[in-house]
């Protein structure tokens, strides 16, 4: 399917994802956060892809929200609408891990967005932050859950009440991001590490998504109670039994995902 506001390219089992709104810093409106939400549906439904990669410029991943979209907005239209909140959810449905590759601005929505992928490269040009705060409101892609989340209370209330940025290397340092690599190598960096998970078992990939993704969303017990039961499923795929006969065997293994 062609989109106007994204360029999506489907090669060696993985879906990338770029945003393609430059002459907006790929601002977050409408019509792309609808695109983007029907592109990860599609590629979570197709059974070539095995990993998602979601990028956007090496200016800018994406500025944030479309403030011209907004502003004219009445509280009755941003409740009936439920703004934003139907794509995001399409987005966390996808069962496939999704990379972000971030480069440049990532701010506001931009920075939640990339907090919704499952983790985060960064280039070394890349500035994070949830400035709403200027604009005399708060986040509302989740940005006050998952930053406080990842890089805990303080700094979490620091970005948001000052809207300052944080840089690539004190992201990577407060845990917000898995690592940072010079621009000119991120999408080098960023396919690498989605051929690695492609050559994962299917099955195995989405049971360690959801096991972790579990890990934010109930108690430390109940976690691992799920983790437990994931880890006992598993002895019932042929992936498993390949898997650690490969290891005996010293050879690479061959998974099927059954």
């Amino acid at each position: 399917m062609a989109y106007k506001t994204l360029i999506v390219e489907i090669e060696d089992h993985i879906a990338l994802i770029r945003l393609n709104r430059p002459d907006a810093l790929n601002a977050l409106n409408a019509e792309l956060l609808g695109e983007l939400a029907d592109a990860v549906t599609q590629a979570d439904a197709n059974d070539k892809v095995r990993c998602i990669v979601l990028t956007g410029s090496e200016k800018a991943f994406a500025a944030g929200a479309d403030i011209r979209e907004m502003s004219t907005k009445s509280f009755v239209d941003v409740f009936s609408e439920d703004l934003f909140t139907r794509e995001t959810e399409a987005i966390l449905a996808c069962r496939k891990p999704i990379i972000a590759a971030v480069s440049g601005y990532a701010l506001g929505g931009g920075c939640e967005l990339a907090m919704i992928c499952d983790f985060i490269i960064a280039a070394d040009t890349a500035k994070f932050g949830q400035p709403e705060i200027n604009l005399g409101v708060v986040a509302g892609i989740g940005g006050t859950q998952r930053l406080t989340r990842f890089v805990g209370k303080s700094k979490s209330m620091d970005m948001h009440l000052t809207g300052r940025f944080m840089d690539a290397e004190e992201a990577e340092r407060a845990g917000l991001v898995s690592r940072v690599v010079p621009a000119k190598k991120l999408m080098e960096e960023a396919m690498g590490a989605a051929q690695k998970i492609a050559e994962k078992s299917a099955l195995t990939v989405k049971a360690v998504k959801e096991s972790v993704n579990r890990s934010y969303e109930t108690t430390l017990r109940e976690g691992l109670l799920f983790e437990r039961r994931m880890f006992n499923a598993l002895f019932a795929t042929e992936d498993q039994t390949e898997g650690m006969a490969a290891f005996v065997e010293k050879r690479e293994p061959q998974f099927r995902d059954k």
